[in-house]
């Protein structure tokens, strides 16, 4: 029974490093990074790119060249992404680090990954709604208050993960659609494209190579796919 306990104790406590990213993996700057670093100044370096979001935006447990905004980045020729993210962010945790940033330049191309946290943590959908509505404003004053120059991935279903199944998936997943249908119906408002990706995670299940070594996070052959799947809005947007 001791035995039990601990073994409980110590998944619980992985669960809160993996999703709350109390410093588990990666620092703070390479997890929130507010301004573009060398590499975006590249002579020739295409469409500026901002993307905003949580440890699917970085892409946790994976190189920074498998991360989707960087593959996303290079099959559209677009400059190295910005990106405004980090480990564990809710909608509440996002808001608050961009007007933290209180950045004034607008970019040619903007995403918005976010919502995991607050599935994961039960927070209310109604302050999800709220709080996305105004992600997406914000969102697009940085694209220059051009709303077809923004846009959002859905949410992951990470109940289909290896590390996932120690949870109750069918739950999670009714869940992570009831708030992609928040995002979905946001978007529609917004005049913003909604990019489906969960659809991809969902497939993944079983698949041990599209999933980075913690068995929660996606792999850069995950990533691809929805680098591949974000592309042709991208090359739409920015015709």
């Amino acid at each position: 029974m001791r035995q039990v306990f601990f073994l409980l104790r110590m998944r619980f406590l992985l669960v809160l490093c993996l999703f709350l990213g109390f410093g588990c993996t990666q620092d703070d700057a390479e997890r929130a990074v507010p301004s573009p670093g060398p590499s975006s100044e590249l002579p020739g370096a295409g469409n500026t790119y901002l993307a905003l979001g949580d440890s699917y935006t970085i892409g946790e447990g994976v190189a920074e060249a498998d991360r989707w905004t960087t593959q996303l980045s290079r099959l559209a020729g677009l400059a190295p992404p910005v990106s405004i993210a980090r480990t564990g962010w809710t909608t509440t945790d996002l808001q608050r680090a961009l007007a933290e940033a209180d950045q004034q330049k607008t970019y040619d191309l903007v995403s918005l990954l976010i919502g995991v946290n607050n599935q994961f943590r039960q927070l209310p959908q109604a302050a999800y709604r709220t709080e996305f509505r105004q992600l997406l404003g914000t969102a697009t004053r940085f694209a220059g208050h051009r709303p077809g120059r923004v846009f959002v991935l859905s949410i992951p279903d990470w109940g289909r993960t290896p590390f996932g199944q120690m949870y109750d998936q069918a739950q999670i997943s009714r869940e992570i659609d009831q708030f992609n249908a928040v995002a979905r119906d946001e978007c529609q408002q917004a005049g913003v494209v909604f990019v489906d990706i969960t659809s991809a995670t969902r497939a993944a299940a079983g698949d041990a190579t599209q999933f980075a070594p913690d068995g929660l996070h996606y792999s850069g052959r995950q990533m691809q796919q929805w680098a591949q799947l974000a592309l042709p809005v991208v090359r739409t947007a920015l015709k």
